[in-house]
This record gives C-alpha cells, sequence and structure tokens, in this order.
C-alpha cells in the first residue's frame, strides 16, 4: 500500500499501523492526523475516494463520520454553556416547553448530552426525510414518553441525539448547530468539517460502503460480542430500536442525507479536521486558537454517566457529550475524552499526553465502538508516547 503524507520522528509506528490496516483489516480508503502539543506529527492517508471506487484519496479527501460527529457537535453546547447563554443544570422545558411531555419534565439540559435523557427510541420510526426537516424529529421527540426516568439511567442515543441537540440549540440561540459550530469553530480554526455539507463541497467527500473483515486477525476482534449481536438482532429490542429511529436507514452517499444538519450521525470532515478540533478543545493550536477555557475541558473529560449501558449492552462512561476512556470505547488514557462511529471512524483528545486524534475510513466495518482498525492506531500511538515520555 503506498502511504502517503508525513510522519514525524518517533512516530513512525503508528505508519506501519496504518498499512497494516489496508493489508489486514479491510481499510479500502482512510486517513489519521495526529496533533501533539498543538502542532501535527501524524498526517497520513492511502488507498481509494471511494470505498467501491479507484480515484486515489488525497489530502482533501473527506468522509462521513457517523457517530464521531457527536463529539464535535458537543463543544457547540459546551460553548455555549461557557460564554453563560445555555444551563446545564437548568430543565429542558425552560428552553424547550414541549419537551415536558411524556414523563421528562424533570430532564436537564446535562442528561441530553451524557445519554440519559431516557429518549433513544422512538414509537415510530422517522423516514430520512423526516429526519433531516428540523420538524419532525424534534417534534417526536416531544411527544415521545421516557423509557426510564430521566437522570437515573444511561443507554446510547445514537439517532435521537440529533434531535435532542438541534432543537435545545435552536430554542436557546435561535441558531442551528451546523451554523455555530461553521461560524463559532470550523472558520476560526480552519477545520474541514460541516455538520450539514455545503454544496460546493461535495465532490471532495469520498463514497462510502460496508466491509466484512475477517473475525480474528493478529489478536485483534474484528466483530462485535455475541450478547450484541444478539441484542441488535432482536426487532423489539431497545438496542435495535435506537439504531433504527431513522428507518429504512438512510443512505450515507445521498446528497440530501449529507446536506442535512444531524449532529448525531452526518457530519463529513477530515482527518485533520478532527485531531485539530480535539487539539483545540484544551491548548493553543498552530496558527489558530483554543475553544475551551481550561475549566470547560475538565468539564468535557468529567464523568457523569457510567455503568451498564441500556442501549449499547456493554459498560460505558460518558462525559457531556463525550465517551470517556473504557472497557467500550479504549481511547489513549483514562484523561481521554471523544467519540468513535460506527463502523470505523474515531477522534479524541487525550490533554494529559498533548494528543488531538482522528481517523476516518470509508470502509464502514460492523464495530460500534471500539473498531480494530481504529484501536491498532490508538496502541501504536500509546508505545510512542511510552517510548518518547
Amino acid at each position: 500500500m503506498d502511504i502517503q503524507g508525513v510522519v514525524a520522528e518517533g512516530f513512525e509506528p503508528v505508519k506501519d499501523a496504518f498499512a497494516r490496516n489496508f493489508e489486514v483489516l479491510g481499510d479500502r480508503g482512510a486517513a489519521v492526523t495526529v496533533y501533539r502539543d498543538g502542532r501535527p506529527v501524524v498526517d497520513l492517508w492511502a488507498g481509494t475516494k471511494d470505498a467501491d471506487g479507484t480515484e486515489p484519496w488525497t489530502a482533501g479527501t473527506a468522509q462521513i463520520v457517523r457517530s464521531a460527529t457527536k463529539g464535535v457537535a458537543a463543544a457547540v453546547p459546551l460553548l455555549l454553556h461557557q460564554r453563560g447563554l445555555l444551563d446545564l443544570d437548568a430543565p429542558v422545558g425552560s428552553y424547550w416547553p414541549e419537551f415536558k411531555a411524556g414523563g421528562k419534565d424533570r430532564t436537564l439540559v446535562r442528561h441530553l448530552l451524557t445519554h440519559q435523557a431516557g429518549v433513544p427510541a422512538l414509537d415510530r420510526a422517522l423516514t430520512a426525510a423526516e429526519a433531516a426537516d428540523g420538524v419532525s424529529g424534534p417534534r417526536a421527540i416531544a411527544a415521545q414518553q421516557a423509557f426510564w426516568e430521566p437522570g437515573t439511567d444511561h443507554g446510547y442515543h445514537a439517532q435521537t441525539f440529533s434531535w435532542l441537540l438541534s432543537e435545545l440549540v435552536l430554542r436557546a440561540t435561535g441558531r442551528t448547530v451546523g451554523s455555530l459550530f461553521a461560524e463559532e469553530i470550523a472558520e476560526p480554526l480552519g477545520l474541514e468539517f460541516w455538520i450539514g455539507l455545503p454544496d460546493a463541497e461535495a465532490d471532495r467527500v469520498g463514497r462510502v460502503a460496508p466491509v466484512d473483515p475477517p473475525e480474528h486477525a493478529g489478536g485483534l476482534r474484528t466483530r462485535p460480542r455475541r450478547n450484541v449481536s444478539a441484542a441488535y438482532a432482536d426487532p423489539d429490542s431497545l438496542t435495535r430500536r435506537a439504531f433504527a429511529a431513522i428507518d429504512p436507514l438512510p443512505d450515507e452517499n445521498d446528497p440530501g442525507y449529507r446536506a442535512a444538519e444531524l449532529p448525531a450521525s452526518a457530519g463529513i470532515g477530515t482527518a485533520r479536521a478532527l485531531a485539530r478540533f480535539y487539539a483545540a478543545t484544551f491548548g493553543v493550536v498552530e496558527d489558530g486558537a483554543r475553544i475551551f477555557t481550561p475549566a470547560t475541558t475538565a468539564l468535557a473529560g468529567t464523568e457523569l454517566a457510567a455503568g451498564a449501558d441500556r442501549v449499547l449492552v456493554v459498560g460505558t462512561r460518558f462525559g457531556p457529550g463525550y465517551m470517556l476512556h473504557g472497557p467500550a470505547s479504549p481511547l489513549l488514557s483514562p484523561a481521554s475524552y471523544g467519540h468513535p462511529g460506527r463502523g470505523g471512524s474515531l477522534a479524541f483528545a487525550d490533554p494529559d499526553a498533548g494528543i488531538g486524534f482522528g481517523y476516518v475510513t470509508n470502509a464502514l466495518a460492523k464495530s460500534v465502538t471500539a473498531d480494530p482498525r481504529a484501536q491498532a492506531l490508538v496502541r501504536a500511538l500509546r508505545g510512542c508516547l511510552d517510548r518518547t515520555a
């Protein structure tokens, strides 16, 4: 595999792991970027722009990152909180009165960010058009009866996170998540990442496609555990219903879906943008700025929900909008916060190590959280840091 890009001295094992992802683990087109102390030390790409094509991946190729969008979008409410424009401990109903229905009147804003809101699924799934129209999703969520008393338990809000976050931000500010992210975060930092892809950027985005990697590769688990697979296979399980809140599943290569502002699942960007974004959540990046104050950085990595996840069927840990290091999402170290995307992508920050990390791929595997390709890169990075400590 012809690997393009650069890697700083001491980080060559990340390049080796990246090459092995293509040779053994089914990658077709991918990129990985690592920032350390505000500067890029790894910036690599290889393969094809389209998972089912031949055009080469280039330095500017972008991809849909599915749920890795959540961590990027979460910066918007945290930035509003930092500026005193959104109270994380206020009832959601104080911003969005209709949300009080269905046993949700005591739901706090932070419960939306930590998957404790109790509405990971809908009684009636939305079509792709309804999911993207900006009205049907929030209306359905507001009317939905909670599956548990908000704040007392947690379960991954795989799709409904889009409408929860979008409507909350809209009610609090009169602006959309996508526009706030673009103007307040992406533009100042020069990030090639969009929550709602502009028409002008459509040609740079590759096509995604499913892959079926080998069941085991050098000791790496490449398929979900049996209990997780069983939960997905059961049409009545909360797991299946949460991921099927949009039914039938949308075509992620469709221009209309890519243009939709769905902060749970439809963000599109480069590995460079993800790594730079996370590096800027805790420090000043090269030729850029810092997004969060130290207090907000500390908040992003604070555990607010943990234990058996009622949707993912494994133990998970969440801060406000971010997955934290743990068995379900093994990031770099206990200080890490970020978010994976179902099928492969991963992005996170590790303030203690000075690391911002981003990996994107067009080959979507069956993994939900700990994808073996992303984890191979993380392990290689961890080894590099151990040797240079």
